[in-house]
């Protein structure tokens, strides 16, 4: 896989954005699980929520409430749909999917949260 990031960019707090996670090959992600991290500047890297293959979802608890993780096998793409973005959301995002024991790293895509 070569996991690519897309949708991120500057909002305002109280604004929304929708990440997107796909292979640049368009290979389906049906099979793997797929998560989302964050790292900020000086940071270690932390979990945001996983899309498990069986359709499960499991999510940080800053993430509870406000994102949402999801698929669309037809575009054979993960979303990270973020609402109500706080300024200390601001991170770069990056998805990773894991089958059996391959894991795959996207380059990450920044989200910036800033009046």
């Amino acid at each position: 896989l070569h996991l690519v990031e897309s949708g991120g960019g500057l909002v305002q707090p109280g604004g929304s954005l929708r990440l997107s996670c796909a292979d640049s090959k368009a290979t389906s992600l049906s099979f793997y699980t797929v998560k989302w991290y964050r790292q900020s500047p000086g940071e270690r890297r932390e979990l945001v929520a996983i899309s498990g293959s069986d359709g499960s979802t499991t999510y940080e608890y800053f993430a509870r409430d406000r994102f949402t993780i999801s698929r669309d096998p037809a575009k054979k793409t993960v979303y990270l749909r973020m609402d109500n973005l706080k300024p200390e959301d601001t991170a770069t995002y990056y998805c990773l999917a894991i089958l059996r024991a391959d894991t795959y790293w996207g380059q990450g895509t920044q989200v910036t949260v800033s009046p």
